[in-house]
């Protein structure tokens, strides 16, 4: 086995079952390895520590996979750890009325690199590292063998994404096995309606994070009227509406998406044309212009796409949310209701809510905190990868 020396005093985050191994934390590298070999990574004073896949092209050296000695990185390996990921979504698989989720969700699920999606009768898959793309084939294989009700009939990859450059892989989108998804899939969630796209759309067709805070904001609409922005395909639309919200507006920069909100709208029952309003166009001009036309709303939803991608967009990103929010705040009747998010790994919980904090002090009003939003169980957090805990949101009265 190929060995990973790190530098002295490097080993701790190792130790702590941190599952990325960085370039700076390495002296040398002992033997000849392809980048998506595994090796074995051992201390300063060479105690084994670890084993994991390299990818010298990547800042993540090695992506460590287990802290067992005995424990040998083969098929009945990637068996074991997809079983295991399967098995805890078990509750998800057996509830008729909740057919999309994640299935297997990278380091948090002990498979650094691999995402896999559920939609109905279709799982997608985002093949991220040149660790896991190794191990594609394999994967595939296992994955349409081991649901233990249903078979998928499908694999589509949606591996289209730019993290895969850092990888020194292209990115890529096709099927990898069964049958192609239709144009649209039908899936439910909470017992909702939704058509996805799975080739085409944002993520892997539909935003799975989300399911349960749709259900938690959804909870204050009754009798109001919703301001969801950066509506997508209309999934809080459909929540709240379903709880009795008088009327809903979805703001989208993108009109394919509207086009698919008024078709989510119209499969729960209800008509796109009185219940609610579509208007596409980029949401930080809409919204001021609702400030300046002094429109008001009851409920409003801020569910934009990720601000910062690296440390160096810190900075803009926040002052991007401290925007839209201090536009959301000023759209408000007292007493309204505001649900905002941030999907931006890097913006942590304390900091959002900092510029929420800020964004209430110049927009004049007194805003309270009540509830603490996150990720649904299938996107779970490993305690020693705090990286995982990417999704944030508060619901807050605004007075």
């Amino acid at each position: 086995m190929v060995r990973v020396l790190l530098k002295p005093g490097r080993q701790k985050p190792i130790i702590n079952r941190h599952p990325w191994l960085f370039s700076g934390a390495i002296r040398r590298i002992e033997g000849e390895a392809a980048d998506g070999d595994v090796v074995d990574v051992v201390s300063a004073t060479d105690e084994w520590l670890a084993r994991g896949y390299l990818n010298r092209r990547s800042q993540i050296t090695v992506r460590l996979l287990t802290w067992d000695a005995e424990e040998q990185i083969d098929r009945d390996f990637w068996k074991r750890r997809l079983q295991r990921a399967i098995a805890s979504r078990a509750a998800l698989a057996a509830d008729p009325e909740t057919t999309a989720y994640r299935l297997v969700h990278a380091e948090s699920d002990g498979l650094p690199g691999l995402v896999v999606d559920r939609y109905g009768d279709w799982l997608v898959a985002q093949f991220l590292t040149a660790g896991i793309e190794r191990q594609k084939k394999t994967i595939i294989e296992l994955l349409m063998g081991m649901e233990t009700k249903k078979n998928p009939r499908g694999i589509y990859e949606r591996s289209d994404v730019a993290v895969r450059h850092k990888e020194g892989l292209e990115p890529y989108a096709g099927l990898l096995a069964g049958e192609m998804p239709p144009p649209l899939a039908e899936v439910r969630e909470h017992g909702h309606r939704f058509s996805v796209d799975i080739t085409a759309g944002q993520k892997t067709g539909f935003y799975l994070d989300q399911r349960e805070n749709r259900q938690r904001v959804a909870a204050y609409a009754a009798e109001k009227e919703v301001l969801n922005a950066f509506a997508y395909t209309g999934a809080f639309a459909v929540y709240t509406l379903a709880m009795g919200a008088k009327h809903v507006t979805n703001v989208e920069s993108s009109f394919a998406a509207l086009e698919l909100a008024e078709r989510n709208l119209a499969l729960n029952g209800f008509d796109p044309d009185c219940q609610a309003e579509q208007i596409a166009g980029d949401v930080f001009g809409v919204l001021r212009n609702f400030r300046d036309t002094a429109r008001q709303f009851d409920l409003i939803i801020l569910d934009p796409p990720k601000f910062a991608q690296t440390k160096r967009q810190i900075q803009s990103a926040t002052r991007g949310y401290k925007d839209i929010n201090l536009l959301a705040l000023k759209l408000l009747r007292p007493g309204g209701i505001l649900a905002t998010f941030s999907c931006s790994g890097l913006i942590s919980t304390d900091l959002f809510q900092k510029v929420v904090f800020g964004a209430g002090v110049d927009a004049g009003r007194d805003v309270q905190l009540l509830e603490w939003l996150g990720q649904p169980p299938d996107h779970p957090v490993l305690l020693s990868f705090p990286q995982g805990a990417y999704l944030k949101g508060f619901i807050c009265r605004v007075w």
